[in-house]
């Protein structure tokens, strides 16, 4: 007997034994005799198509340059394969059809912390801890925010001295990011590439993006504060090696900036490390092995 709904045994690979993420750019993703190709250099007269082999990776990262058929997207639906349209290198996240893991573990076990109020102070306390170094007595969010906004002011002034940059002071404004200083203008962009690589690893994990724990009016709330958790060892790093870079080569500081975050994402494997750190701040392991998660950080 076949097992399953309707009879059917699913055919697909679930996600915990596939392989990760592959990126693809510059050409088409199409179905070509029943299977998943990737057409390059399709106008040349020496065209070339690679099988992908969708049904062992739980997301492709389409780049620049890039189209995807129907045919494609209705095979990924049918695997359970995810589909981002990111910027080069992954250092933006335009959008990300909605296909969904096959597991709802990871956007269940988010929405249980959240919707406990002990739990979710519980782990809004754990994020501070992982950002601080430390974990701080108080369960007042307004007290933790606090002492966060304090502790960061520091850092910026530390990295700044460590690149050997002039700095004023942090002045943001996301709708112009090129609007203030060198510092700044490079912060604003370097804020944006690691937010997509945290969206990105979001979206591979299937939590929820709106249920953050902290900073709750974005519709990205989670995701922003999975980027926060890179501010000091990534965004800054990222931000304050551009400003170095312009100053010598007066070059564009977005391009400068997508140039560096490239870099740092490879070196630092980040994503990867962005779901091992959700995996983290959710403590799926708990639940995998049935321990309890009352524990406070």
């Amino acid at each position: 007997m076949l097992k399953g709904r309707l009879g059917l045994e699913t055919a697909r690979i679930p996600h915990v034994d596939r392989h990760g993420l592959i990126w693809l750019e510059r050409g088409e993703l199409c179905v070509i005799s029943g299977c998943l190709h990737f057409l390059r250099g399709k106008d040349t007269l020496t065209p070339m198509t690679d099988q992908i082999p969708h049904q062992a990776v739980s997301m492709i990262l389409l780049g620049p340059g890039s189209t995807v058929s129907h045919d494609a997207l209705r095979l990924l639906a049918r695997h359970g394969t995810l589909l981002a349209a990111v910027g080069t290198d992954g250092v933006r996240s335009y959008t990300a059809p909605p296909l969904l893991p096959d597991r709802s573990d990871v956007a269940r076990r988010q929405a249980e912390l959240w919707g406990n109020p002990r739990r979710r102070i519980s782990v809004a306390r754990h994020m501070y801890a992982l950002r601080l170094g430390e974990v701080l007595p108080h369960r007042d969010l307004d007290t933790l925010r606090g002492i966060e906004g304090s502790r960061v002011k520091v850092t910026y002034k530390l990295m700044a001295d460590k690149f050997g940059i002039q700095w004023h002071g942090r002045r943001f404004d996301r709708s112009h990011p090129d609007a203030d200083d060198l510092p700044n203008q490079a912060i604003n962009h370097a804020a944006t590439a690691v937010q997509s690589a945290a969206a990105i690893a979001v979206q591979a994990l299937g939590a929820i993006p709106q249920l953050g724990f902290i900073h709750e009016d974005s519709g990205q709330s989670f995701v922003l504060y999975i980027a926060d958790l890179f501010r000091e060892q990534t965004t800054l790093s990222i931000a304050f090696s551009a400003v170095k870079q312009v100053e010598k080569t007066d070059e564009m500081m977005d391009r400068v900036v997508r140039r560096e975050a490239a870099r740092v994402f490879r070196q630092q494997a980040l994503i990867p490390a962005m779901i091992d750190r959700i995996k983290q701040v959710l403590r799926v392991d708990e639940v995998e092995h049935g321990a309890g998660d009352d524990r406070d950080s």
